[in-house]
């Protein structure tokens, strides 16, 4: 009776599966794909909410204590990259490498100039702009990945927005006013995305998997 019950469990999950035609063969939308979705949904959102959170601290209250918000943000956002559906490798590589980067540069800002002046001094002082920069292309890497993917217009903004900004306050091209406005501007467009990937169904997240499969095909061909 055990065993039949598990078959049949096993065939009920099986139907559960959406199946798709994809570029390469037909390919299943399974649970855990479902699931990894929704992580990567929720990941996304956190990193918004703290990137807006510490942006709105900034500008109401002052950077002292600003920093605080990139901690979810790093974490968020370090999440996301771990469950997005990108089946370039070396791309999807290259993006959490950018994540790795930004995070221990912040660290060492911490570790050099104390964590109260952190964000006072990236303002006054450009060149600090390099040791979180990788964590925003990081970010800017997601949202290109969004655009390409869906078209979405805030994602673009996003995608847009932040090399923009970090730029022009490294060049000393742009005010610390247009810099924040363009920041925070991206910060908002983030949140928008991040809720507006909600009502979306998980296959378009999750993507053509029969891609993946013959790209995987490939690379162990090419290993032999």
């Amino acid at each position: 009776m055990t065993d039949n019950t598990q078959s049949l469990n096993s065939d009920i999950a099986a139907m559960a599966e959406k199946e798709f035609e994809g570029v390469y063969g037909r390919y299943r939308i399974t649970s855990t794909d479902e699931l990894e979705v929704q992580r990567y949904r929720l990941a996304l959102l956190l990193c918004g909410v703290a990137f807006t959170a510490g942006l709105g601290q900034w500008l109401m209250i002052g950077p002292t204590w600003a920093w605080l918000w990139l901690l979810p943000m790093s974490i968020g956002l370090g999440l996301a990259l771990n469950w997005i559906h990108i089946y370039l490798r070396p791309l999807h590589q290259a993006l959490k490498l950018l994540w790795a980067l930004g995070c221990l540069g912040a660290v060492v800002m911490a570790w050099s100039i104390g964590t109260d002046t952190m964000l006072s001094t990236v303002a006054a002082q450009p060149a600090w702009t390099w040791a979180i920069g990788p964590l925003f292309a990081a970010l800017t890497g997601v949202g290109f990945k969004e655009f390409f993917c869906f078209g979405r217009p805030e994602a673009i903004g996003l995608t847009l927005l932040i090399p923009i900004a970090l730029l022009g306050h490294l060049s000393g091209l742009m005010s610390g006013s247009i810099v924040m406005g363009l920041l925070g501007s991206a910060a908002l467009l983030l949140l928008v995305l991040a809720l507006r990937k909600f009502g979306m169904d998980a296959a378009a997240d999750v993507g053509d998997k029969s891609v993946f499969a013959y790209l995987s095909n490939q690379q162990a061909n090419e290993a032999l």
